[in-house]
């Protein structure tokens, strides 16, 4: 049975955090919300917490998931930075977009991608995730809160927990965040591509 962490998303309650990372240190996962739509959350070491997302998802093997960082610095430690992928990297994050980026050798290779070694990475615009970040003191690995057969992100914390209450060990509860997915740009490649229009203006890239 899932915690509920009813949280403010502006002045989000310090203890709750506390829990929420407490149960990602001890392997649990978690829903979370974001800039764009909820996603579902593990420490990023946990093979079995990212089975268990793998599960949710009823995603394959070749399913990308995403490291969701602090800062540019953190990026640094898990991709592959050259000068200009760094400068529209600083542009744009935080903000809605996941950036695929080659890996680094300290990336484990089960959250790369399995022929082209590359990760997906992410910096929300959103007070919520950077507290846990901050708190747990590493990245959060993830994956978007999208159900096999639903057309859309669940975006209700009630209806996260209605709904998978008995697969989450907490549903951290920050209102409404919307539904439209990130921008997905593929900077593994010169120029870089844009894989997936989302909420990220593709204009501005």
């Amino acid at each position: 049975m899932a915690e509920y962490l009813e949280i403010h998303p502006q002045n989000p309650q310090v203890r709750l955090i506390r829990k929420a990372v407490e149960i990602v240190r001890q392997g649990g996962v978690i829903a979370y919300p974001t800039d764009s739509c909820y996603a579902l959350g593990c420490h990023v070491g946990d093979k079995d917490a990212l089975e268990r997302i793998r599960r949710i998802r009823d995603a394959d093997k070749n399913h990308n998931f995403t490291l969701v960082c602090r800062n540019l610095t953190e990026i640094g430690r898990f991709a592959q930075l050259d000068n200009w992928q760094f400068r529209l990297l600083k542009a744009h994050i935080p903000g809605p977009f996941t950036f695929l980026l080659p890996a680094t050798r300290e990336t484990p290779k089960r959250l790369q991608h399995p022929k082209r070694r590359t990760i997906g990475i992410r910096v929300p615009d959103h007070l919520v995730p950077h507290l846990i970040m901050a708190e747990l003191d590493e990245p959060i690995m993830t994956s978007t809160l999208l159900l096999p057969g639903d057309a859309e992100p669940l975006t209700d914390g009630e209806q996260i927990r209605e709904r998978l209450d008995h697969v989450l060990d907490a549903v951290v509860d920050g209102g409404h965040c919307g539904i439209e997915p990130t921008t997905v740009v593929d900077l593994s490649v010169s120029p870089p591509v844009v894989l997936r229009q989302g909420k990220g203006l593709i204009g501005s890239v």
